[in-house]
């Protein structure tokens, strides 16, 4: 598929122009954190960075919290001496605590220490968008957000925006700066954003990137319940409802009804389950996860599928 087939969307009202799928790079942080993927080659996350650039994506999401660094680092890696760089985007408020395990702090010197490790790993100069990665403790997001508008203002993030904040908090960080972005979990099977916080957004002009548009893998097509058992024991998802009865099941038989609609356009079930977070007007793009460059071409299709409205309701069927 040539680069110039995927297309941009306006980002809210930041100004950037993205490609309606990004490359999410939470997986390619590897298993040994609290909520790693199981063990991950670094020369084939690079792989797959340059083979989403070179497909045309204009944007890359991480964050410190994966791997503890890692993902970041490798990201950086991805980027050296490449002619044309993509956009940043990572995430501050998740550090590292005994044993791997994730701690959360919002306070200002945290995150300015953040913002500065974070520069050093990607090797730039500033970070296109900077977002608070989770609201807790909910007590400090006033701190946290203050923190960030002052990191814009020094001209070392050039965007801010929320990761996981419903409207309520939004309407409070919004009263010290206003909120450019948000990025929220959406999928077939995680759709709470829609009944208040997509709607938010779209009002606000607030841009909208969602995560787990494929819900971590199960939606892909490629997880089976015999790959779902054998998944190692550093993989979170062996311990995510989604992929333990009675949802497994449930999420199985979802699949099915995505294969049968991928199959009409020659397709993938993970590009059907993204194609359907793109349909929401407020959302402009998919953070999708690549671990391999081989992965990347098959789920790219979902940038240009307009599913019809008889399709959407055969793939939801039960779903709500």
């Amino acid at each position: 598929m040539p680069a110039t087939q995927l297309g941009t969307t306006q980002f809210g009202d930041t100004g950037l122009e993205i490609t309606r799928l990004g490359f999410g790079a939470w997986a390619i942080g590897g298993g040994d954190w609290e909520f790693g993927w199981g063990p991950q080659d670094d020369g084939q996350s690079i792989a797959a960075i340059h083979r989403a650039l070179e497909q045309g994506v204009n944007w890359i999401d991480t964050a410190a919290a994966y791997g503890f660094g890692r993902s970041e680092q490798t990201v950086g890696r991805a980027l050296e001496g490449v002619a044309e760089r993509p956009y940043v985007f990572t995430k501050c408020s998740l550090l590292e605590g005994p044993g791997r395990t994730v701690v959360h702090s919002l306070k200002r010197d945290s995150i300015l220490r953040e913002a500065e490790r974070s520069l050093q790993r990607l090797g730039i100069d500033a970070i296109d968008l900077y977002q608070i990665h989770w609201p807790i403790p909910a007590t400090d997001i006033e701190e946290g957000w203050a923190a960030l508008a002052e990191l814009k203002q020094q001209g070392l993030v050039g965007h801010i925006g929320v990761s996981n904040f419903d409207v309520e908090q939004l309407r409070q960080v919004q009263q010290i700066a206003p909120v450019e972005t948000l990025q929220p979990q959406y999928s077939l099977i995680e759709r709470d954003a829609e009944r208040e916080l997509l709607p938010f957004a779209g009002g606000e002009g607030v841009g909208v990137i969602v995560y787990s548009p494929m819900g971590s893998g199960i939606l892909s097509g490629g997880m089976t319940r015999e790959r779902v058992e054998s998944m190692p024991e550093d993989d979170w998802r062996k311990r995510d409802e989604r992929f333990n009865e009675p949802a497994l099941s449930r999420n199985l038989k979802l699949v099915e009804r995505l294969k049968t609609v991928a199959e009409r356009y020659d397709t993938t079930p993970g590009a059907v389950a993204v194609a359907w977070t793109l349909r929401n007007p407020a959302v402009d793009g998919a953070i999708v996860g690549f671990r391999r460059p081989d992965q990347v071409d098959p789920i790219l299709t979902a940038a240009n599928l307009e599913l019809t409205d008889g399709e959407v309701a055969e793939i939801e069927g039960g779903v709500r």
